[in-house]
């Protein structure tokens, strides 16, 4: 009882971060060795969180976030893949014949309905023709992607199309993707491969400017399929784009663990955008949360903790014949 009395004491206190020295303070009758004892309990049993004693300045801006944004961010980085269970097709048909695939639908029976006619959606045009063949694609052809192809992909997924300003604070950009109060915490890094123009290197995108600032020369198959933990079939693509988040952009105005979900939807709209201005251009682009974090950051030259990986994408051409996109879309999955 009395150590279930101190690990509920140990969980009121260590309601925000707390050093041990802290908690030896608040706790002066109890040993620091039965202490530290019990707060590692808590942690085996992911009731707490140990974080790296430092006063490193990187980590200033988490302390608003912490811990429950901090918690899920740093425990779900560097995750273990098992390659081919959920991505091979032999792997899925195993899993759905264990347990068969969730409902599909869901109904509100005896719900008083409305049915839209179809041809209140104008299906012939240009705009949903895009958003028709979006898919995501994993064979791509050899021939590079034309520079002004990138550049104009880059422009209208990362770019600064125009500015916000506000007295007193400044210029906030503006861009095709919805961003919480205009901040825009994103950064993208491009692994140039085979793009018509541009030497093999990773790249950052100039947002402003609409140009590539070269971060390092070499682009290589084997490291990008490092990078994307063993997903070969992404590594064809002629570029690939690496989306990071500065932390401190949406730490400066929203100081809840809650802005850490509106940063991810952000990532999503805007590889969203990427994925149909690459449909649009005829080109074939792919996305993944698949990735191994620190090697990316350590190869981007970020810290991982003021600026973080959050997703990746990339586009390619598209190959002759039917790609497993189309063949997917014809429903003829069972050919593959």
């Amino acid at each position: 009882m009395a150590a279930e009395g101190l690990a509920g004491e140990l969980l009121a206190f260590c309601d925000r971060p707390r050093t041990f020295a802290e908690v030896c303070a608040e706790f002066p009758g109890r040993p620091p060795r039965e202490l530290r004892e019990a707060l590692r309990s808590l942690e085996r049993y992911a009731l707490l969180e140990s974080s790296p004693q430092t006063t490193d300045d990187r980590w200033s801006g988490w302390g608003s976030w912490s811990p429950g944004a901090s918690f899920f961010h740093f425990s779900t980085k560097d995750a273990n893949y098992t390659r081919g269970q959920s991505d091979d097709f032999r792997g899925l048909r195993k899993l759905a014949a264990a347990s068969p695939l969730p409902l599909r639908k869901k109904t509100k029976p005896g719900a008083k309905r409305v049915q839209f006619s179809k041809a209140e959606a104008p299906l012939t045009s240009d705009f949903v023709q895009v958003l028709e063949r979006r898919r995501t694609w994993r064979e791509f052809s050899k021939k590079p992607v034309e520079r002004e192809q990138l550049g104009e992909l880059l422009r209208l997924s990362f770019g600064v199309q125009g500015w916000a300003r506000i007295p007193g604070v400044g210029r906030l950009p503006l861009k095709t993707s919805p961003s919480g109060g205009a901040l825009h915490p994103l950064e993208a890094y491009v692994a140039v491969r085979r793009v018509k123009g541009i030497a093999e290197g990773l790249y950052h995108y100039d947002a402003e400017g609409n140009g590539l600032q070269l971060v390092r020369a070499g682009a290589g198959r084997r490291e990008l399929e490092s990078m994307l933990v063993g997903q070969s079939w992404f590594c064809g693509a002629a570029a690939v784009v690496f989306l990071t988040a500065v932390f401190a952009r949406t730490q400066w105005k929203y100081n809840n663990a809650r802005a850490y979900r509106v940063l991810l939807a952000e990532a999503g709209h805007v590889c969203q955008t990427f994925c149909l201005a690459s449909t649009w251009l005829g080109l074939a682009p792919f996305c993944t949360m698949a990735f191994a974090d620190s090697k990316i950051e350590k190869a981007l030259r970020v810290d991982g903790v003021t600026e973080s990986v959050v997703y990746v994408m990339g586009v390619g051409t598209r190959p002759r014949g039917q790609a497993t996109a189309e063949r997917l879309r014809q429903g003829s999955a069972r050919s593959l």
